[in-house]
């Protein structure tokens, strides 16, 4: 490893194979937004590209689930691979910002996202979606999404949406979750080391 972090490549490739999914993803935290999504849900493909954009990540997915069944399984895994391709490529955390705080609004809807790129996963999340479905997407799905990101990457992760539209309620989630986490796993050129007094997260 280079000893200037901002020289190196933080990507990821991951796949995961279960009787439920089949998962092929790619990561690159310093990307361009770049999108290429199929998981067969539309408006979780939606907001995956929301994702990608907003947090300035190239981000592809490919996920073959069992559908026939309900949107479960689909959604918690490619968030599960989604945060192990996080934690890859993010490697040791040298010289990252670590912690961001961002709140997004989408017309009358609001969501809040606090993140520690601390290597402890835990969530928390306050409030309720207003309408169950979105389309062929389960609302709750959202929250479950945070969580499963969250366990797998190793973050600590506080969020909350209000608001009277689910659509705009779960849009302004993923798009906070975005921009939190561009903001905390970006390179602080002042630092060198490890963001922790521990000297490791």
């Amino acid at each position: 490893m280079s000893d200037d972090a901002d020289s190196v490549e933080r990507r990821a490739a991951v796949s995961r194979e279960t009787a439920e999914t089949t998962i092929d993803l790619t990561l690159a935290v310093d990307g361009d937004g770049d999108a290429v999504v199929d998981t067969g849900i539309g408006f979780f493909d939606h907001m995956l590209e929301a994702f990608a954009k907003h947090g300035l990540f190239d981000l592809t997915v490919q996920c073959d689930g069992d559908l026939s069944v309900d949107d479960h399984h689909t959604v918690e895994d490619v968030a599960i691979v989604l945060g192990e391709a996080f934690a890859d490529a993010l490697g040791d955390k040298r010289g990252i910002v670590r912690y961001a705080d961002r709140r997004v609004p989408l017309d009358e809807a609001v969501a809040g996202v606090v993140v520690d790129v601390s290597g402890r996963p835990h969530f928390d999340f306050e409030g309720a979606f207003s309408q169950d479905r979105i389309g062929d997407f389960t609302s709750d799905m959202a929250r479950h999404f945070a969580y499963s990101l969250s366990m797998n990457a190793g973050l600590t992760l506080h969020a909350d949406v209000s608001g009277v539209n689910a659509h705009h309620e779960v849009e302004a989630l993923f798009k906070a979750l975005a921009r939190s986490l561009d903001d905390a796993t970006r390179v602080d050129p002042r630092r060198s080391d490890t963001p922790s007094t521990k000297g490791k997260l």
